[in-house]
């Protein structure tokens, strides 16, 4: 039978009250009583139930989603997660919320970020671009004991395990593959397009996509990557332009994971050459425009899986627990026109 506390306490030479406050980590326990209820712990292989634990606590953690205040369908689209989740995780006494209040000024991010402590949240996943100052914010946070999970874009220097989201230098270099194969040995340009180069996923799959296009493929040269900064008539403006002064271009690459604004700017730009059309996460948009076959490829995560994966991760992080790291693995997935009806088996 599984060793209980009762187990550890007769082991230890202590009393049941003792093993809980060594258990929950409370004060007014000798340095003696401690030594002596871990070596019975380890003796004994004691494996805490932190479920019923939590129960009997009535335990509930707190998670929030800290998302950016500019978004299109991608973003509505995790929204979407987010309620399901909300709902789904209820009965494991989980409390989810949500918030769209991230600007692009890490400044901004910063203060929001210091105004978090952990009596009201125990967890958050954030979404926001890289910079100094965020990641010094989180620093603090995570010293006021408040977990943090980087959502969708990463920050460089944390724990590859409190990042949910693509291996997305992979994602980069997937894109890289499936442009040089689809020119089809054309010599020209690719325009690449995003809305900040300041967000550590646009980075990453810029080098990605970079390294397959030189290494194995000279006959294509890429541009200087675009911003956009998710307004409707600069993306117009600073798209149009680029194929005036590049009549050379045969293919675009959308780096960002909202692509609408970008691809409706491609189709209405001027280009004297076929196109082929690469972006990044399925919506209906991207959908139509596959069907349609004016979008040749989308590179996708499961919104569902990032979602869960956060969830999963902010919780063992609370209950001191390594999260598992092959399960929130998230895939990358190729959608094409031919395989747009069938939806990958979602594995979170």
């Amino acid at each position: 039978m599984r060793p209980t506390t009762r187990d550890i306490a007769k082991a230890a030479g202590v009393s049941l009250a003792t093993v809980d406050r060594v258990l929950n980590g409370r004060p007014r326990v000798s340095r003696a009583a401690v030594d002596a209820v871990n070596k019975a712990i380890d003796k004994l292989g004691f494996v805490r139930n932190l479920s019923a634990a939590n129960l009997a606590k009535g335990k509930v953690y707190r998670f929030q989603f800290l998302l950016p205040k500019a978004g299109d369908q991608f973003l509505e689209t995790v929204i979407t997660h987010v309620e399901e989740a909300r709902a789904a995780f209820r009965m494991e006494h989980i409390e989810i919320s949500c918030r769209r209040n991230i600007e692009t000024d890490p400044h901004q991010i910063s203060q929001l970020l210091s105004t978090i402590n952990g009596d009201k949240v125990d967890g958050i996943a954030l979404m926001a671009p890289e910079s100094p100052q965020v990641r010094d914010a989180i620093t603090r946070l995570r010293e006021r004991d408040v977990q943090v999970v980087l959502f969708v874009s990463g920050q460089p220097g944390v724990n590859d395990l409190d990042f949910v989201g693509l291996d997305n230098s992979a994602a980069g270099a997937t894109a890289g593959r499936l442009m040089g194969r689809f020119c089809g040995g054309r010599a020209g340009e690719i325009l690449v397009v995003t809305e900040t180069m300041k967000a550590r996923d646009s980075l990453e799959r810029r080098h990605g996509f970079d390294l397959v296009i030189t290494r194995d493929y000279p006959h294509l040269k890429t541009l200087p990557s675009i911003e956009t900064y998710g307004d409707a008539e600069r993306t117009k403006m600073v798209i149009k332009g680029a194929y005036a002064n590049h009549p050379s271009i045969i293919g675009a690459y959308i780096l960002s994971s909202e692509a609408r604004l970008s691809l409706e700017a491609i189709a209405h730009a001027p280009h004297p050459q076929k196109q082929v059309l690469i972006a990044h996460e399925r919506t209906t948009f991207s959908e139509q425009l596959l069907v349609e076959g004016q979008l040749d490829a989308v590179i996708a995560q499961n919104p569902g899986h990032l979602v869960r994966s956060a969830i999963r991760v902010l919780r063992a992080r609370c209950d001191n627990r390594l999260p598992i790291a092959s399960q929130e693995e998230i895939r990358i997935e190729i959608l094409l026109s031919e395989n747009l009806g069938l939806r990958a088996k979602d594995n979170g």
